[in-house]
């Protein structure tokens, strides 16, 4: 099948096949003698397990690993386990921080009542306007920058004001 084909066949794009071809994480097709790529069921297989992966979250290196271990089944699934716990401890640390940052938009929406006559009035723009470290700013209480740790793989930060 050709590359369109596949496409359909995983309900994705044709430029994510490509992606998770340059990746690494999709094996390379056979070339037709016209030069197209020529792809089999296999592909389909790595593509939708590929796909599964992402829709849990997991990042591309994590699923690298991962297809080393569907191409050599006969190793120990000790690190397929490691490697999901770690994916689930990274998601309770997201689910904190969203926690957090639910808080600090709440506290920031408490700053203004909808009846100032503008919005050089209103309680949530004068807080923007301060630096997040600033101990006036009323969303971050303690005068304290949410934390700066960069996202897990493909996890997108918080955003910050």
């Amino acid at each position: 099948m050709r590359i369109g084909e596949l496409a359909r066949c995983a309900h994705c794009d044709v430029e994510t096949v490509r992606f998770y071809e340059r990746e690494g994480l999709l094996d390379e097709p056979a070339r037709e003698t016209n030069g197209y790529r020529s792809y089999t069921a296999v592909h389909a297989a790595q593509l939708n397990f590929i796909r599964h992966c992402r829709s849990l979250g997991i990042g591309l290196t994590d699923i690298r690993m991962l297809r080393r271990f569907q191409a050599d089944p006969s190793q120990p699934c000790d690190e397929v386990n490691e490697l999901i716990d770690s994916q689930i401890e990274r998601i309770h640390q997201q689910i904190e921080a969203m926690r957090v940052l639910e808080q600090q938009l709440r506290t920031l929406r408490e700053s203004c009542h909808a009846n100032q006559s503008s919005s050089a009035e209103c309680g949530i723009m004068k807080s923007l306007e301060q630096p997040v470290d600033d101990e006036s700013c009323s969303c971050h209480g303690d005068g304290h920058a949410a934390q700066d740790a960069p996202p897990a793989d493909g996890a997108p930060s918080p955003p910050r004001h």
